[in-house]
């Protein structure tokens, strides 16, 4: 620890007159009784909030988190997007880098924010934990830099996220010992409130109160478990400037679209004058899968302030609603998602590996597994519902991935030899699937030398049905070269590659019965968990692991663990 922060204070000093800060937060894993809908349920917080506090810094500085577990369920917490350079152990998802922390126990996360600014999160990241579990990292740029758009006059996060009425841990216990689908959701949330279109919710609803002819940076983050969702402000245009905590090309749209795990910051101008009216933000899923969903709207209210109406007088104005794409509304995510393009300018430039040293094929999607002796199972057929990347179901070690690794026995832990593409190749997006679905269960990773430039393309199938998947990559940002529907085809597609301003981010949608195509440098040593962002796909094997290798400079190393890190 005291050479981590030598090496960190020389750092500063290199970098001249930016101040570096240690920035300290105490995050107390404790239970809570919170009431939705007219439902009270005791539920797993930080701190007793929800959602839980937000952690704000500069970019650069260095951040000491020390999280005690006051509850009976094992927990661990992810910072979603942080790049942790050579601190993986930071990293948070349980069993990869990380042993969970037990009842009773602490641990200090112990990290550095470089080179990144912009809106990222936090969560849990064990079983389900996370649906009440989380909040925003907020990180300014260091001093005296601007932001490339106008200053805001105000910052506002939104979070999205959603409410059951029961416990989910309950919940994906049931659906994977039936082997079916979980239950879906009773609420959609922004900042942790359903809003007024839900029975029983009109206090419970988030509201904005803004003045005229000013700018508000909306700091938006898809906290949900299952569900990508389309946001809209009445009346009210949005101007994108950011996504994963990387600055964009701005460009102005009605509405945006916004998985799990991801997150936007949006530039909101006011109208000039006070309009006499008042205007639901509402947002719903966007659905392209099979299963069944939350087909339910959560809204807040955009207020205008006026010094001249009395609060029930404002209770009497209009109130407008915005229009939101259709549930299935391909067409929009499409072109919303292509108009995504980093500034790539000299101050924040998209350095897009251009030769490659690794090409991989996984192709992603829903299989199955057999039921369990003398059991009925509510699976396709009588069998288990399972996913998978190139037909392995990824098996969650009872040994951190991480520790296996850097202690030098793996043996009987993991296998790294991933496979580079599907060992079965079929029409993977036609009308006819495989008469086979069943997948193959094992711990593989695909093991990466220092720095290699790897292009992965993804590939949605249509085994028991196309959908699109939010893909999150841990430890790296990457930037999205290219995506279509249909079967990529490697001999035509890659002319269409963008080398140039590509957006550049840290989880992406694959297409429903589609592809998607990304680059990325492996510059950061250690295990590096990637993972369906659709929870319940994670719960039944969308996910697999990075292992990067050392370099051979000493700041290309991953540092030993710290002495509390959690036991198994």
């Amino acid at each position: 620890m005291k050479i981590f922060v030598a090496l960190l204070i020389t750092l500063c000093l290199l970098i001249g007159n930016v101040q570096c800060l240690t920035r300290h937060y105490e995050f107390n894993i404790q239970m809570k009784n919170v009431t939705r809908l007219c439902h009270t349920r005791s539920i797993v917080t930080v701190n007793g909030k929800f959602p839980g506090p937000p952690i704000v810094a500069r970019e650069g500085d260095m951040l000491l988190i020390k999280v005690t577990n006051h509850v009976s369920n094992n927990i661990s917490i992810h910072w979603h997007g942080i790049r942790q350079l050579q601190s993986g152990w930071a990293d948070g998802p349980a069993y990869i880098t990380q042993c969970p922390i037990q009842a009773g126990q602490s641990y200090v996360y112990n990290f550095t924010i470089t080179g990144q600014r912009g809106t990222l999160w936090w969560h849990a990241h064990s079983s389900w934990l996370r649906s009440t579990v989380y909040g925003p990292i907020i990180i300014h740029p260091k001093k005296n830099v601007a932001y490339p758009f106008e200053k805001p006059h105000k910052e506002v996060p939104i979070i999205f996220g959603e409410w059951f009425n029961t416990d989910t841990e309950a919940i994906i216990s049931q659906a994977l010992q039936t082997g079916g689908g979980p239950n879906v959701s009773d609420a959609y949330t922004i900042n942790g409130l359903p809003g007024l279109l839900y029975n029983c919710s009109t206090k419970d609803t988030f509201k904005l109160k803004v003045k005229p002819g000013r700018t508000y940076l909306l700091r938006i983050i898809n906290a949900a478990l299952n569900d990508e969702l389309f946001f809209s402000i009445a009346n009210h245009t949005l101007t994108t400037v950011e996504v994963d905590a990387i600055y964009v090309k701005p460009f102005q749209t009605n509405t945006i679209l916004i998985a799990p795990g991801q997150t936007s910051n949006v530039l909101l101008k006011t109208k000039s004058n006070f309009p006499k009216a008042t205007f639901l933000m509402m947002a719903r899923p966007y659905v392209t899968g099979p299963g069944t969903f939350d087909n339910s709207t959560v809204a807040g209210i955009l207020e205008y302030e006026s010094p001249k109406l009395l609060h029930h007088s404002i209770k009497k104005l209009p109130l407008f609603k915005p229009s939101l794409p259709g549930l299935n509304d391909t067409t929009f995510a499409t072109k919303f998602i292509k108009k995504l393009r980093s500034l790539a300018s000299p101050q924040f430039p998209a350095n897009v590996p251009k030769k490659v040293d690794k090409h991989f094929l996984f192709t992603i999607g829903l299989g199955t597994n057999p039921c369990d002796t003398n059991q009925t199972c509510q699976g396709p057929n009588g069998t288990k519902f399972a996913a998978s990347i190139n037909n392995v179901s990824f098996v969650i070690p009872t040994t951190a991935l991480l520790q296996a690794h850097f202690s030098g026995q793996s043996s009987g832990v993991y296998k790294p030899n991933f496979p580079f593409s599907p060992s079965h190749w079929f029409n993977f997006t036609g009308t006819t699937p495989p008469n086979n679905t069943m997948v193959n269960n094992d711990t593989r990773l695909m093991v990466l030398n220092f720095n290699a430039s790897v292009e992965l393309v993804i590939q949605d199938t249509n085994i028991l049905g196309a959908e699109s998947h939010p893909l999150h990559l841990h430890g790296f940002n990457f930037f999205v070269v290219g995506q279509g529907f249909g079967n990529f085809d490697n001999n035509n597609d890659p002319k269409n590659f963008n080398l140039v301003d590509p957006v550049e981010r840290n989880t992406v949608g694959v297409p429903p019965g589609g592809w998607v195509g990304i680059r990325f440098f492996a510059d950061n040593p250690g295990v590096w968990f990637m993972h369906c962002h659709l929870e319940v796909h994670t719960s039944w094997g969308l996910k697999m692991a990075w292992l990067v290798l050392d370099g051979k400079l000493p700041n290309q190393k991953l540092l030993p663990p710290p002495s509390d890190l959690p036991m198994c």
